[in-house]
């Protein structure tokens, strides 16, 4: 949908997350696109899940864009995602259910890799192995992102456009399932799949997805040509990247900003503005080093008020998230590598009630000072953080809406946080809702 009050070219932000994840970019994306003519998936799968609160209603998206909440909104997958069929048809059907029109408005790269039961077969076995062999689980999902990524870089994918050629789809497919069947039932100990229902199933899957097959990038172009304004969401975190994370406990897809462009078919040029969304705290699902984790299980202790008030369970998984205080040299390094132009703070409100909240300023590896976040996930791990101890607040911050509203101590944390990280604030979220947002710049105005 053009934007008739511009003639000149519109205004591109990409939002990603700064952490290891569940930042609550959902909500963020969602206010955004009040300013936004289309929203822009470009990595991961439905191991990402973002949860919105519209009016106290929630609702939780995992592959469909979160501008599909805004009528008359255009929501784009690009080529950097990898596309479960039978699961996006489900998640547009529970959409369609609540009375949201998702079809006429969702355009699918014919580019994004497709992933089939035997990847998610591969995913959940390899998991299983690691533990039983005691080399550790990396914590994935279970619903074969990796493998499905694996099949893109060995360029042996099956893509959604093969779904328009059912001969090639299954010359490709059975290839695959042999391939896979090898490794299932040799290594991983696992029983082999059969080729047949998952040909039908595509085929299936194919009646419904057609109509919706898209040349994102030249479709972006063009809105953007039109005075558009783009929207690009980012999932899981930059500290779970395939290159810049605490590898191999990391995410299989490139999360940083600089994907956005790869990942949608369009250029670098027109990502104008990179927000980048960083919890009050910090939270992490799943395995890997967290230097400032704390413990959770003691009631009264902090990492379970940040676990219980801030409701810290996973939205694809619903496992619990690690909890524990904000680590500013992790930001530091997302900052660098997403080229941040403003950072907005997610769950303020949570920390309401502690007399103290302390900060990670930095760490000492091997009895030398660290200020950065190192590229060494066993260098990660033995890092101790150095903390700063500033004053806590008892006044609540939930749904403040204007920076002057604020605690004197909350302000004070902001602003240490921002000193510490070198990147503005641009923005403040109070509460889960829309409306519990503070703006000090406007991404789409800065």
């Amino acid at each position: 949908m053009a934007n008739p009050s511009s003639a000149t070219p519109g205004r591109n932000v990409v939002v990603v997350g700064t952490q290891w994840g569940d930042e609550g970019k959902g909500k963020v994306v969602d206010w955004l696109t009040d300013h936004a003519q289309g929203v822009v998936r470009f990595q991961g799968g439905h191991n990402a899940g973002h949860t919105l609160v519209i009016k106290g209603v929630k609702t939780a998206l995992q592959l469909i864009p979160s501008g599909v909440m805004r009528d008359g909104v255009a929501c784009y997958i690009g080529n950097g995602v990898v596309v479960d069929p039978t699961h996006l048809i489900g998640e547009i059907q529970r959409l369609e259910a609540a009375g949201v029109d998702v079809r006429s408005r969702l355009y699918l790269s014919e580019s994004c890799p497709l992933i089939m039961p035997f990847h998610v077969e591969t995913d959940r076995a390899r998991e299983a192995l690691r533990e039983t062999s005691g080399s550790g689980k990396i914590g994935t999902t279970g619903k074969g992102i990796g493998p499905a990524y694996e099949d893109k870089v060995a360029r042996r994918a099956l893509r959604v456009q093969d779904l328009k050629h059912p001969d090639r789809l299954a010359r490709k497919l059975r290839e695959l399932v042999e391939l896979h069947n090898a490794e299932l039932s040799g290594y991983l100990k696992s029983s082999p799949l059969a080729y047949q229902p998952m040909f039908d199933g595509a085929m299936k899957a194919a009646e419904q997805l057609l109509p919706m097959l898209a040349d994102v990038g030249h479709r972006l172009q063009r809105a953007h040509e039109a005075g558009d304004n783009l929207l690009f969401e980012g999932a899981q975190g930059t500290l779970l990247d395939i290159d810049h994370g605490t590898y191999p406990y990391v995410t299989s897809s490139n999360c940083v900003a600089g994907n956005a462009a790869a990942g949608s078919g369009v250029g670098p040029g027109m990502l104008h503005y990179v927000l980048g969304i960083t919890k009050a705290y910090t939270t992490r699902v799943g395995s890997g080093p967290f230097p400032t984790e704390l413990p959770m299980d003691e009631p009264g202790s902090v990492g379970h008020h940040l676990s219980t008030v801030g409701q810290e369970r996973g939205t694809v998984t619903g496992r619990a998230r690690r909890c524990g205080w904000l680590d500013a040299p992790a930001l530091k390094r997302s900052v660098i590598i997403n080229g941040v132009s403003g950072l907005c703070i997610t769950k303020l409100d949570v920390l309401d009630g502690l007399p103290e909240i302390e900060v990670c300023t930095g760490y000492r590896l091997g009895g030398r000072a660290v200020d950065i976040l190192p590229l060494d996930a066993d260098e990660i791990e033995a890092c101790e953080p150095v903390y700063e101890t500033l004053p806590g607040w008892t006044e609540s911050t939930a749904g403040i809406q204007h920076w002057d509203q604020l605690p004197l101590n909350a302000r004070l944390y902001l602003e240490r946080v921002q000193a510490l990280i070198g990147a503005p604030i641009d923005m403040v979220s109070t509460g889960p809702d829309r409306e519990h947002t503070i703006v000090l710049r406007h991404p789409y105005r800065a």
